[in-house]
């Protein structure tokens, strides 16, 4: 059905769109600020990206893909080191790699199968929007957090006329 193939394109389109601005982020900061948070209610750029790579594994490869759920969430928020930029950027793009590959391969009746993800239970087009919905928000709060250090805009729209 050509609405799954649109599903999956535009899926891939938001997901590639983070990563980039992700890779944005990254770009502009050091290896301490990467793990630096404003408080300790909030997590820093580095706990986002081991967050991320952890929900798109477990929603995407473990529950559409039906591999073994390996995600350490709690560990996640907790470690405030221990990774460079690259890694958690190699990391990041290894799993959305493999998530974009499983999205590709989506047969119309997965859209429609229910998993149980963690206390969820979801059909295949709920995993989807979470996943892009969630990688989008930790997006959004990478970029803020880049703001606050850089004190600059990240040029996301530059050259666009958005008006």
């Amino acid at each position: 059905m050509k609405l799954n193939k649109e599903i999956q394109r535009d899926i891939s389109s938001r997901l590639n769109e983070s990563l980039e601005r992700i890779e944005t982020c990254l770009d502009l900061i050091n290896e301490t600020e990467l793990w630096w948070a404003p408080n300790a209610q909030c997590n820093s750029i580095g706990n986002q990206i081991l967050h991320l790579e952890g929900n798109v594994r477990q929603y995407l490869i473990s529950g559409l893909g039906g591999k073994q759920d390996v995600r350490k969430r709690n560990f996640e928020f907790s470690t405030n080191s221990g990774f460079s930029k690259e890694e958690l950027l190699e990391k990041l793009k290894g799993t959305l790699r493999d998530s974009l590959d499983i999205i590709s391969k989506l047969k119309e009746e997965q859209l429609l199968d229910v998993k149980k993800i963690q206390v969820y239970e979801l059909n295949g087009l709920s995993i989807l929007i979470h996943v892009t919905e969630h990688f989008s928000y930790h997006t959004g709060q990478i970029a803020l957090l880049t703001k606050l250090i850089k004190i600059q805009d990240l040029g996301f729209y530059a050259g666009l006329d958005l008006a």
